[in-house]
């Protein structure tokens, strides 16, 4: 019997894994090895996408604070200055100004207002925002004066009141008008536009008004309308 080549013998049959030959068996044929080189190029994409995302958002960051001074807009960032007049850059001003003085009878008063406004060139004359003048009387009682504006004279302690000007007394007399002028050292006040005022017994209207001694005498000018309250009766009479 004649010998085959070795090329030509049949191979024998590889055993299956459970029998304990060299080969994988059926199911090892569709296995595959793992693609080393794509897993490697994937972990240096990771790798580098961590150091270049944040180097690129503090790029664009930079560019964003740089940008101005690389192309300044002139449309779009512009400051200009404040401007003021020369004449009210010169003026002195005061808040919450409190003036204070005696009268010609040694009594006080204070004038306060929530601004002062001294203009060059008025070394005495200050103008007052929402002023108001409170004046104690010998007796006690006190006198109050309120306006939208006043004019305050250091000097000659004059007190100039225009507009819903306010005069009470706390024993319950009160004059309104438009105008008015002050002497807080010899205790005066008066005014020549028309006057409402009302007190315990009624009411008066008039052209104008004076008022002398600190309101002990009142003396209203002009056409003047007076209305007196009834008085009350007691429960004997």
């Amino acid at each position: 019997m004649t010998d085959l080549p070795a090329a030509t013998r049949p191979s024998a049959p590889r055993g299956d894994a459970g029998s304990g030959g060299g080969g994988s068996g059926p199911h090892a044929a569709g296995r595959q090895p793992p693609r080393l080189s794509q897993r490697n190029h994937y972990s240096v994409f990771v790798h580098w996408m961590k150091f270049l995302l944040p180097a690129l958002a503090c790029a664009l960051i930079l560019l964003v604070v740089a940008w101005p001074q690389i192309a300044p807009d002139e449309k779009l960032f512009q400051v200009e200055p404040i401007k003021n007049a020369a004449q009210e850059a010169q003026n002195l001003n005061m808040i919450n100004a409190r003036f204070s003085g005696f009268d010609d009878k040694e009594q006080p008063f204070t004038v306060t207002a929530d601004m002062a406004t001294q203009r060059p060139g008025e070394k005495d004359r200050v103008e007052l925002q929402r002023p108001k003048a409170d004046i104690t009387l010998q007796d006690g009682t006190w006198l109050a004066l309120t306006a939208k504006v006043g004019y305050y004279d250091r000097e000659t302690e004059l007190l100039d009141l225009v507009g819903a000007v306010n005069l009470f007394h706390d024993e319950g007399f009160e004059v309104r008008t438009e105008k008015a002028q002050v002497d807080l050292k010899n205790g005066v006040a008066s005014g020549n536009v028309p006057v409402e005022s009302q007190g315990p017994s009624g009411t008066l209207t008039s052209e104008g008004f004076r008022i002398l001694d600190k309101g002990d005498i009142v003396i209203f000018t002009g056409k003047s309308k007076l209305v007196l309250y009834p008085e009350e009766k007691g429960p004997s009479e």
